[in-house]
């Protein structure tokens, strides 16, 4: 444990510092969410060195992490007892490779493909130790799913992207990995597939992720031109053959159906290839809502997740297309250089929920030292 003592007094002598002076730090890990959010600002305070297990119980399901662990020595770790993290956290290797941490893992929020169907990283965060704005270590939670009481802190730091305190510590719930599995295309219109997803979500299927996409001659993901939807399958064998039987489409097993999944959870499909002055918009919407006739699609999670590539320009008529819907749009990958970003990235909050969030940061980091602008302008 000395190791990881002097890591965090380290971290801890350094906030308070930043904190007397005034002086922003921008919280990291491996950096390979520095393109998500608004700006990137401060001095870097490094996580890294809050590393390994610290433990794991497989017949419980539950792990206790540092922060700074790489994500993949975690996932490595489940992989050998059987289990996972359902949500699919995407890792978005960077040019010095797959440097993703389980702090910035649970910092952004962000899950993959599985996520509508099994819940999304904060429902699987059972506790957390931060460091606070004036360098104080709490710890909320526990390992068990039971020990909740008063306001969800641990949770309330999912997503938070490092805004509210420098996560040290995360006990995370862990599952099995399914027995069966498989994946099923349909050849569906954008609307056609909206339907057919819905109708399948009232039914008792071991629906697990979605992805419609109109593909183009050589995409990796089917190398056919037309709209194509894909449904993946899992849980037990019986229940996957069953609803094989029952929804049809023409089934595809193996690894290079599971390599594409993997592509479109790290965005490395064709259709995330930006061109020119794109961004990279995520629309998240109700999963009913009709094609809303905005450019080029992709939709996971059922029809409540819209990948859309369009300008900076089109954000008025992105965000208006969402509200209408009942959603909001979020700029997900800008289509310059970080951090000098000028357009509002996420969707502007109403004024009860703005006042909120910037209460909440007051209250954690009074003097606005973590992230300071990441999540919006100060």
């Amino acid at each position: 444990m000395q190791p990881m003592d002097s890591a965090l007094t380290q971290l801890i002598d350094r906030i308070q510092a930043a904190a007397t002076a005034v002086q922003p730090l921008r919280i990291r890990g491996g950096g390979s969410k520095d393109f998500y959010g608004q700006t990137l600002q401060g001095d870097i305070l490094d996580t890294r060195a809050l590393q390994g297990i610290v433990s794991y119980e497989p017949s419980e399901l539950v792990v206790t992490v540092r922060a700074g662990t790489p994500l993949t020595e975690l996932e490595s770790a489940l992989a050998e007892q059987g289990q996972y993290l359902p949500f699919e956290p995407p890792h978005f290797a960077t040019s010095t490779g797959n440097v993703a941490t389980v702090g910035g893992m649970v910092a952004s929020g962000l899950g993959g493909p599985a996520r509508a169907a099994v819940g999304n990283v904060r429902d699987y965060v059972l506790g957390v130790k931060i460091i606070n704005g004036k360098g104080e270590l709490l710890t909320f939670g526990g390992q068990v799913m039971k020990n909740v009481a008063g306001y969800d802190v641990s949770r309330l730091m999912t997503g938070a992207m490092g805004t509210l305190g420098v996560i040290a510590e995360v006990s995370l719930k862990v599952l099995p990995v399914a027995v069966a599995e498989a994946t099923l295309l349909f050849h569906l219109d954008e609307a056609s597939a909206i339907k057919q997803l819905n109708a399948w979500a009232g039914k008792p299927l071991p629906v697990n992720a979605s992805c419609w996409v109109n593909d183009k001659p050589g995409d990796k993901i089917s190398g056919n031109d037309n709209p194509s939807l894909y449904v993946r399958l899992r849980g037990a064998k019986a229940a996957v053959e069953a609803a094989f039987q029952t929804m049809g489409g023409e089934r595809k097993d193996g690894a290079a159906v599971a390599a594409d999944w993997n592509a479109l959870r790290e965005q490395t499909l064709p259709f995330f290839a930006r061109q020119n002055d794109e961004c990279l918009w995520r629309l998240s919407v109700p999963d009913t809502t009709v094609p809303l006739d905005v450019g080029e699609t992709l939709i996971e999670w059922g029809g409540a997740q819209r990948w859309v590539k369009a300008p900076a320009s089109e954000a008025t008529r992105l965000r208006t297309a969402a509200d209408r819907a009942g959603g909001f749009a979020t700029c997900f990958i800008a289509d310059h250089a970080y951090p000098t970003r000028g357009e509002a990235i996420f969707h502007p909050l109403k004024a009860p929920l703005d006042r909120i969030h910037r209460d909440l940061k007051r209250q954690f980091d009074p003097a606005n030292i973590f992230n300071r602008g990441r999540m919006y302008a100060d």
